[in-house]
């Protein structure tokens, strides 16, 4: 069984790995994903743009991007056991193959200070010349982190047979600007799993700050809501 290393992956060979079902979504779809903001998020919220608009970011490191301009606003869509983490190892083990790295971000649940399976990944972009694709890369996090969340739902479930599709979110950031993506992977349990793809609009980090903190708030009270139900 083969194992590939995030970093490594193209469209070609997730192709071989994967039936990729990639839909278009109206932009007005996502305009409806999001919850509104509260006073004090509108505050954190100006406060962290207010750095930002007197910075280059076009040009300023990566490390420094990330911690001044991406997971502050993951933070600001915290809400009751879901935290924002950085640096997040996964490994998943399908039927065929094998996925493994480490995924830049995620909003993910946590229980006594430990990391459960995500929900939501972040990829930031690297960048160069010889800088791998982000968005193939956001893709096998992504399959990995649906692969984590089966298998802990599978454990607990009365009936496992009746877990089968596997929702997940990721987005992948270009120097402030950040991308999203809704995951639906099935037929995980088979040698070629499908895995469907829906794409959102590009959204500008400080332009469109608010309508991004609404979608993460959006994204983890679906989750909650999923959890509650189940």
């Amino acid at each position: 069984m083969d194992t590939y290393i995030f970093s490594q992956l193209t469209e070609e060979i997730l192709k071989t790995l994967v039936t990729l079902n990639e839909k278009y979504i109206a932009p007005e779809k996502w305009e409806k994903m999001q919850i509104a903001l509260t006073a004090e998020e509108c505050r954190r919220l100006e406060d962290i743009k207010s750095t930002l608009y007197r910075r280059h970011l076009v040009v300023m490191n990566e490390t420094t991007l990330w911690a001044r301009a991406i997971y502050p606003m993951l933070m600001l869509a915290e809400r009751e056991h879901i935290q924002a983490w950085s640096s997040v190892p996964l490994k998943a083990t399908y039927p065929k193959f094998k996925l493994e790295g480490e995924a830049d971000g995620a909003l993910a649940p946590a229980l006594g200070g430990q990391i459960r399976p995500p929900y939501l990944i972040v990829h930031e972009a690297k960048r160069g010349i010889q800088a791998p694709e982000p968005q193939f890369q956001l893709y096998g996090e992504m399959l990995a982190a649906a692969w984590l969340t089966w298998q802990k739902s599978s454990e607990t479930a009365v009936n496992p047979d009746s877990v089968t599709e596997q929702e997940i979110f990721g987005c992948y950031t270009v120097n402030d600007s950040w991308a999203f993506v809704r995951g639906a992977v099935s037929d995980i349990e088979t040698e070629k799993p499908t895995f469907t793809l829906e794409f959102s609009p590009v959204y500008n980090g400080i332009w469109d700050a608010e309508h991004i903190v609404r979608l993460l708030k959006f994204i983890v009270a679906k989750h909650l809501e999923a959890i509650n139900n189940g």
